[in-house]
């Protein structure tokens, strides 16, 4: 089924672009129709971050997307990452004590937050916590307008005019105070379609982002898989399967981190992430990401890249990604914050890590002139291939991930 978003930029004095608004639509329309303003909101949420990605869609700017109390209050808009988002608080949502804390806890862990269609008497107890005011041109009385402008431009708040129809406007906006501008005189919401993965996989996805990241916040992954049954569950019987031999029973994410590493558990946490967002995917492409994060790991070490040997790991595993989520590589990619040269090597850019998982590809596939020359290219003896090879597959096999990933979520909440 196709899915459709639509983006319409937001543009500064000298009309460059710095974000774009994200719109909810049902179909390729250019209106849209919201019968449940909650499940638009979580719906381009999901999009954004599974379907088109965040860089995808706003070419690096900052994405503006719209929040209702529930998007706020229950967490969902903080599964977005905060360099990357602005938090768009409706004007239909009332500043209750439950809004304001989470406004609170949004401002606390970096999020700009934006108020929409702004109207003093309703939006002002969140004024204290806003970092941009967005005022519609058309259903503003100017002089309420240049109140609210006169009230709260001293504050350092950035405004925003909205429904910027004709240059007359814009000019009148730029001499008024606004610094960024919305509206048709620039350009109307652009419709963009893709191929619709299921909304739970969200969660799953933002593990994966936070776990390849390059300092993993072991507190904020251990509270984040704590609120999924499933996922704790999988990840707890995975971690006390007979592939880890542990003496004592594992009973949560800190106790894991501790007695294996926060390196090994950023690899067993992504490897349950990636097998989750794939579980309705055939399971040979599981085994083949995971064969080839053993086999690229083996890599490093033969090329003397042993500190870079968890580069190596997440290298093989994200080898298939685009497969995995149905999604071209370079949008799979977009939102996860992995090396630099990962990222290019996994888009076919030439470097020393595309050559490595070409070699590993090759052989895999029994390609042996391919292989000569990824492997002349690194500088390894082909002749080690068939040892790591076996190595990795044998490590595989010894991971009961189709056990753990078909295990059903009917356990007791595990400590986390």
């Amino acid at each position: 089924m196709q899915k459709f978003i639509a983006r319409q930029p937001i543009l500064d004095r000298g009309e460059n672009v710095v974000g774009y608004e994200l719109l909810f639509r049902s179909a390729d329309e250019p209106f849209s129709h919201i019968e449940d303003a909650d499940a638009a909101a979580s719906s381009v949420i999901s999009d954004t971050m599974t379907l088109y990605g965040i860089h995808e869609l706003t070419d690096g700017k900052r994405a503006f997307i719209n929040c209702t109390r529930n998007a706020l209050v229950n967490g969902r808009a903080a599964l977005m990452p905060p360099d990357r988002i602005v938090i768009e608080v409706l004007e239909t949502v009332e500043a209750d004590s439950d809004v304001l804390t989470a406004c609170r806890v949004l401002k606390s862990a970096g999020y700009v937050i934006a108020l929409d269609d702004f109207r003093n008497e309703q939006h002002s107890p969140l004024v204290d916590l806003a970092d941009i005011i967005k005022i519609d041109l058309l259903a503003t009385p100017e002089s309420e307008t240049e109140e609210t402008l006169r009230r709260y431009r001293e504050r350092g708040i950035q405004f925003v005019a909205e429904k910027v129809e004709t240059r007359e406007q814009f000019q009148r906006s730029i001499e008024q105070g606004y610094s960024a501008f919305q509206g048709y005189f620039f350009a109307k919401p652009r419709i963009m379609a893709s191929n619709d993965i299921p909304p739970a996989k969200l969660f799953y996805f933002s593990i994966l982002r936070a776990v390849t990241a390059p300092e993993m916040d072991v507190r904020k992954v251990a509270d984040n898989i704590k609120h999924d049954l499933g996922l704790s569950y999988k990840l707890l019987r995975f971690l006390n399967s007979a592939a880890f031999g542990f003496r004592n029973r594992i009973r949560s994410v800190r106790h894991a981190v501790a007695l294996l590493g926060q390196a090994e558990m950023r690899k067993w946490i992504s490897l349950v992430a990636i097998a989750s967002l794939g579980e309705d995917k055939p399971p040979v492409l599981f085994e083949t990401a995971l064969t080839r994060a053993a086999f690229c790991e083996s890599l490093a070490r033969r090329l003397g890249a042993q500190s870079r040997q968890e580069d190596y790991f997440f290298l093989g595993l994200l080898s298939n990604i685009d497969a995995i989520l149905g999604r071209p590589m370079k949008s799979a990619l977009a939102d996860l914050p992995i090396a630099e040269d990962v990222r290019q090597a996994l888009l076919g850019t030439r470097n020393s890590l595309h050559d490595a998982l070409q070699a590993v590809i090759s052989y895999e596939k029994a390609e042996w002139e391919k292989l000569a020359t990824y492997t002349s290219r690194v500088r390894l003896r082909d002749n080690i291939f068939p040892e790591l090879f076996l190595s990795s597959v044998q490590w595989c096999r010894r991971i009961p991930f189709r056990e753990v990933i078909n295990a059903g979520s009917h356990a007791p909440q595990p400590a986390i």
